[in-house]
């Protein structure tokens, strides 16, 4: 068992307090927008096995059978497949949307081809993986999620009686649905800069005062009121609208497939996706936005957000069904003086989040860590580990072979 030693990363739209405040630390001041648990090489958490620490992708790398287990490395190859996080955001993220495996593994290829550099900032695909991702929320957390249907999106729009949204209404209800979603996502991002800035802001302006009435998607409106203040002007602003809004409780969980469009708005959560950084924007950013490519991995289908709520197992633990291979979320809760140690399979690579109370972790030779709020272990795939806790709340990933 390991303690990890995590790095935070502090984009612009992280939270101040909410990640500190999970962690029992002062705040900086500055955002604190995402805590990284695992071995990615942008910022891979570090282990101290005596010598020091150590990043956890060396780690693995010089040992990858006994770390990941014989499974894991056959099928993923000698590194660990997935990451998990704290993510804790203040105001809404960039509108994007993630590549199939066969559309990374191509894209990777072609512009690997091209010999555009990894860190060129009109890359598309810096590796050759998808990048299926589920957030759990810890606190009220708010995001949207894939298209509305154009019927439905005509009527939002409609209500709030902007002249230059008038043509997308009348598209979205003249053409089948793919085609309607198709044919207004490319127009609005494709459009004359400076009007597009002046249909946002009088869009964002009538959501701001539809917020404040009471109706069926007051929670939308405030939400693309919020968006629209933060980002005047974005062509996203106006993407936005085409998407449903969804708010997690916590305990809550979203789980976003490839093509499906989607930002994150509010709120703290755990997050654990593939390990990838393939990310395709739509607006919401002042980063490159590719639309050929972007129109080439969307999914033009209206959906319902599927909102997870875990399902316990008959050992207790409560486990968020995906169906991606790279990773599996679960949580044990605890009951405050819980005698009842749960033991943790083998065979897989773990990292452990606690993120209430207090969790021990006892390997069979005796030795014994306990995680607080906020802290994090890995157990290697040939440990055996047995997990307690008082009050505990304790996320496991790991890999669903």
């Amino acid at each position: 068992m390991d303690r990890l030693a995590n790095t935070v990363r502090p984009y612009a739209w992280g939270s101040t307090t909410a990640i500190p405040e999970l962690l029992g630390t002062a705040p900086t001041g500055e955002p604190q927008a995402e805590l990284w648990m695992g071995a990615h090489p942008g910022a891979p958490s570090r282990v101290d096995r005596g010598t020091g620490p150590v990043p956890l992708c060396d780690v693995i790398g010089a040992a990858p059978g006994p770390e990941l287990g014989a499974a894991t490395v056959r099928r993923f190859g000698p590194r660990l497949p997935f990451l998990l996080k704290l993510l804790a955001a203040a105001s809404p993220l960039s509108l994007q949307v993630h590549p199939d495996l066969d559309r990374a593994k191509a894209g990777f290829a072609e512009e690997e081809g091209r010999g555009i550099p990894h860190d060129a900032s009109h890359r598309n695909y810096k590796d050759a993986n998808h990048k299926p991702e589920l957030l759990v929320a810890l606190t009220p957390f708010d995001g949207l999620c894939g298209f509305r249907t154009p019927d439905e999106t005509a009527g939002l729009l409609a209500a709030l009686d902007v002249d230059s949204l008038k043509p997308y209404v009348d598209l979205l209800h003249a053409r089948p649905e793919a085609d309607a979603l198709r044919e207004v996502l490319t127009a609005v991002l494709g459009a004359d800069h400076t009007a597009m800035a002046e249909t946002a802001e009088a869009a964002g302006a009538a959501a701001e005062r539809l917020a404040a009435e009471d109706g069926p998607h007051r929670a939308a409106y405030a939400a693309y009121a919020s968006i629209a203040r933060h980002y005047p002007g974005d062509p996203g602003v106006v993407a936005a609208m085409l998407l449903n809004h969804v708010r997690l409780n916590p305990g809550e969980g979203l789980y976003l497939g490839a093509g499906v469009p989607h930002a994150y708005l509010d709120g703290l959560g755990v997050e654990i996706m593939a390990n990838s950084d393939n990310v395709l924007r739509c607006g919401l950013t002042p980063k490159h936005v590719d639309i050929p490519e972007l129109l080439r991995v969307v999914r033009f289908e209206s959906t319902v957000p599927a909102v997870l709520r875990p399902e316990a197992d008959a050992g207790g633990e409560e486990v968020y069904a995906t169906p991606v291979e790279e990773f599996r979320l679960s949580r044990q809760v605890f009951a405050p003086a819980s005698e009842t140690p749960a033991t943790l399979p083998t065979g897989a690579p773990q990292i452990l989040l606690c993120t209430a109370g207090t969790a021990v972790l006892s390997a069979d030779d005796g030795t014994r860590l306990t995680l607080r709020q906020g802290e994090s272990a890995f157990v290697r795939a040939d440990e055996r580990v047995e997990l307690g806790g008082d009050g505990a709340t304790v996320f496991r990933a790991t890999v669903a072979l």
